[in-house]
C-alpha cells in the first residue's frame, strides 16, 4: 500500500525544522568565527579607524570654513564641512571593511578553508550569505566605533530619534552592498599578491568619485563634468546619500533601490563565481 500524503506530512515537518536549525547554526558559527578573529586582531580595528579619523580631525578641520555647504536637502540650515563629510567617512569605514573581507576570502581560499567550507551539506548561497552577514556585522561595529570617536572630536551625528530605524537600515544596506562587492571581487583575485593592485582600482575611485567629500551640485558647478557623471553612476554615492538622508529623516529617493539592487546583483554573481563547475573551481586550479 502507498503511504498517504497526509501521513508523510508530520514526518516531513521535523526534518524541515532540522534543516532550518542546521542552517541557522551554520550562520551563527560563521559569524561568531569572524567576530572572534576580529577581536584578536587589535590592529585591524585601529587601521580601519585611522583613515576616517585623520580625514575628520585634519582634513575637515583645515577646510571647515573653506568649503561652504549650501542649504540643500537633506539639510535645513548651513552646516560645517566636518558635519557634511561625516556620513561619507562612515561609508569609508564600510567600504574598507568590505574590501578587507575580500582579502580574508582570498586568504581562506589559499589556505583551503574556503574549499572545506563550500563542501558543507548546505546550499552554497547560504554559506556565502553567512560570510556576507559576518562582514556586515563587522562593518557596522566599526562604523559605530567611528561615530563615537567623531562625537569625542565634536562632530555629533543625529543618530537618535524617530529616524533611528531608518539610519540602521541605511547603514545595514550599505554594509551588505559593499560586503557583496568584496565577495564578488574575491572570486577574481587569484592570489594575495594581487590584492593591493586590485583594491587600488576599486576603493579609491569609488570613494573619491562619490558624494562622500563634496555634493554633486558642487562637482557640476566647478565644471568637473566627467566626475559628476561618474559619481551619478557610482553605487557608493547612493549608499552615502541613503545614510545622509536617513540621518536627517528625509526621503532618500532612489538610493535604497540602487543599493539593494547592487547588493543583490553582486551577491548573485559571487554565488555564480564560487560554483566549482564555473568560476571558483577553475580559478582555484589556476591560482594553485
Amino acid at each position: 500500500m502507498q503511504a498517504s500524503p497526509l501521513s508523510t506530512a508530520p514526518a516531513a515537518a521535523p526534518a524541515r525544522r532540522g534543516r532550518v536549525a542546521h542552517a541557522l547554526q551554520a550562520l551563527q558559527a560563521i559569524v561568531a568565527r569572524e567576530l572572534f578573529k576580529f577581536v584578536r586582531q587589535y590592529g585591524r580595528l585601529v587601521s580601519a579607524l585611522v583613515r576616517p579619523v585623520l580625514w575628520l580631525a585634519v582634513f575637515a578641520a583645515g577646510f571647515r570654513n573653506v568649503f561652504g555647504v549650501a542649504i540643500v536637502p537633506p539639510y535645513e540650515t548651513y552646516i560645517t564641512y566636518d558635519e557634511y563629510i561625516a556620513p561619507g567617512l562612515v561609508g569609508m569605514v564600510l567600504l574598507f571593511n568590505g574590501m578587507q573581507s575580500s582579502l580574508a576570502m582570498v586568504y581562506d581560499r589559499e589556505m583551503g578553508m574556503m574549499r572545506l567550507l563550500l563542501t558543507a551539506p548546505l546550499p552554497r548561497a547560504w554559506i556565502l550569505f553567512a560570510k556576507l552577514a559576518a562582514t556586515a556585522v563587522l562593518s557596522l561595529l566599526q562604523g559605530l566605533a567611528f561615530v563615537l570617536i567623531a562625537a569625542l572630536l565634536g562632530t555629533v551625528l543625529p543618530l537618535w530619534g524617530p529616524q533611528t530605524p531608518h539610519v540602521i537600515l541605511a547603514a545595514t544596506g550599505g554594509a551588505l552592498m559593499l560586503g557583496a562587492l568584496g565577495l564578488l571581487l574575491s572570486v577574481h583575485i587569484r592570489q594575495l599578491e594581487n590584492f593591493a593592485g586590485t583594491m587600488n582600482f576599486v576603493i579609491f575611485p569609488m570613494y573619491f568619485m562619490s558624494t562622500a567629500l563634496y555634493p554633486l551640485w558642487k562637482l557640476e558647478e566647478s565644471g568637473a563634468r566627467w566626475v559628476f557623471v561618474a559619481a551619478q553612476w557610482n553605487p557608493f554615492t547612493y549608499a552615502v546619500e541613503w545614510l545622509r538622508f536617513a540621518l536627517y529623516g528625509q526621503d532618500p529617493g532612489w538610493a535604497p533601490w540602487v543599493v539593494c539592487g547592487t547588493a543583490a546583483a553582486c551577491f548573485a554573481l559571487a554565488c555564480w563565481g564560487y560554483d566549482p563547475q564555473r568560476g571558483f573551481g577553475q580559478l582555484a586550479k589556476r591560482g594553485g
